[in-house]
C-alpha cells in the first residue's frame, strides 16, 4: 500500500496492520541500488570540497555553514511541499541525538584527528565503518541478518581501500596512535548512527535530516562565533562556493538519502555506500583537483566492487535454482 506524509512529516500508512520494510522482506530492485549509489556520490563530493573550503574557513565555522544551509534548503522544499517540522520533544531528541552520533561528533574528531595524520592513513581508517557496523549488528543489536558473505564484503572493500590509498599508507599506523584511536571511534559512532537511524522511520526522510541539519547547525553556532570570529575570515570565491555545494549536494541531498536507502535496504547494505566513495571521491579528486590518479585503482575498485556487491546482493540471489 502506498504511504502518505503527514503535515507533521510522519510516514503513515494506510490500512490497519502496518507493512513490512523493504529491507526486512530483501524485496529489493534496481531503483534501490541506483540510491545507494547516488548517496555515494553526494557523499564522496565531500573529499575534494571540504578541501577547497578548509582552506581560508576554519572547520568549526565551515561545518556549522554548510549544516545551515543544507537546513534551509531543505525547509524552503518542506514549505513547497506542505510539510511542517514536528514540534514535539519526542522527535527533536532523536533528531538531536541521530545529528550528534552522525556528524558533529564524529566529523569535530576527525577534523582534529587530521591535523597528525595522514589524509591516506584517515581514508583506511574511515573505511572501518562497514566492519564495526556488522559487528555491532551481529553480536549486539541483531536488528537484521548479519550474513558471513557480508563480512566478507565488508572486509574486501577494506581491501580495495587499501589498494587504492597504497600499502605505503599502513606504514604510519601506530606514530599518532591518540589521533588514530579518536578516528576510530568516529567510525564506530557512524556505525552506530546507521542503527539508531531506524528509529527515524516514521518520519519523512528529507524532515529527519532538515531537524538534524538545523539542530547540528546551531549547536556549532556559538563556538563558531566566539572562536573562529567569521566576520573577521577573508574566504575565497571559490571556499565559498564550495561551502555551499557541500551543504546542498553532500549535506541536504546526501543526508536525506541516506535515511530513504536506511529504510529500503537496512544497516549494513547502506553502509556499503562507504566503499564507492573511496573510488569515487579519487574519480572527483582527479577532475576537480587535478590530483593524479593512483597507479593501483583498478584493482581496488575490483575489490571495492566485489566487496560492495557481496554486501548488498540478498543472499537468496546467490541459490542456484
Amino acid at each position: 500500500m502506498p504511504q502518505s506524509t503527514s503535515e507533521t512529516g510522519r510516514m503513515t500508512a494506510s490500512g490497519s496492520a502496518p507493512l513490512p520494510s523493504i529491507a526486512a522482506t530483501g524485496a529489493r530492485n534496481w531503483r534501490d541500488y541506483a540510491l545507494l549509489l547516488a548517496l555515494a556520490c553526494c557523499w564522496s563530493s565531500t573529499y575534494p570540497l571540504a578541501k577547497l573550503a578548509l582552506d581560508t574557513i576554519p572547520p568549526i565555522t565551515f561545518i556549522s555553514a554548510r549544516s545551515l544551509i543544507a537546513a534551509a534548503f531543505l525547509f524552503a522544499i518542506l514549505w513547497m511541499r506542505g510539510v511542517r517540522i514536528p514540534t514535539d520533544a519526542k522527535a527533536w531528541k532523536l533528531f538531536a541525538t541521530q545529528q550528534l552520533i552522525n556528524s558533529t561528533f564524529p566529523f569535530l574528531i576527525i577534523t582534529w584527528s587530521q591535523q597528525y595524520v595522514p589524509a591516506s592513513n584517515t581514508v583506511v581508517l574511515a573505511s572501518t565503518t562497514p566492519i564495526f557496523a556488522f559487528l555491532i549488528t551481529s553480536l549486539i543489536t541483531r536488528h537484521e541478518p548479519a550474513t558471513l558473505l557480508k563480512l566478507v564484503g565488508a572486509i574486501l572493500g577494506l581491501a580495495g581501500t587499501l589498494a587504492i590509498v597504497g600499502l605505503d599508507a599502513l606504514r604510519g599506523f601506530g606514530s599518532e596512535i591518540v589521533a588514530e584511536i579518536a578516528i576510530l571511534l568516529a567510525t564506530v559512532s557512524f556505525a552506530c548512527a546507521t542503527i539508531f537511524g531506524l528509529r527515524l522511520s516514521e518520519y519523512d526522510p528529507m524532515v529527519v535530516a532538515a531537524g538534524s541539519l538545523l539542530f547540528g547547525g546551531l549547536v556549532l553556532l556559538p563556538p563558531s562565533l566566539i572562536i573562529d570570529q567569521p566576520w573577521t575570515l577573508h574566504p575565497t570565491p571559490t571556499a565559498i562556493i564550495a561551502t555551499i555545494v557541500m551543504g546542498i549536494v553532500s549535506s541536504a541531498l546526501g543526508l536525506m538519502l541516506f535515511y530513504v536507502c536506511l529504510g529500503r535496504l537496512g544497516t549494513l547494505t547502506t553502509n556499503a555506500q562507504g566503499y564507492l566513495r573511496i573510488p569515487i571521491g579519487v574519480g572527483l579528486s582527479v577532475l576537480l583537483l587535478g590530483e593524479s590518479v593512483p597507479s593501483n585503482l583498478a584493482l581496488g575498485l575490483l575489490l571495492v566492487m566485489a566487496g560492495v556487491a557481496a554486501m548488498t546482493v540478498p543472499a537468496e540471489k546467490l541459490k542456484l535454482r
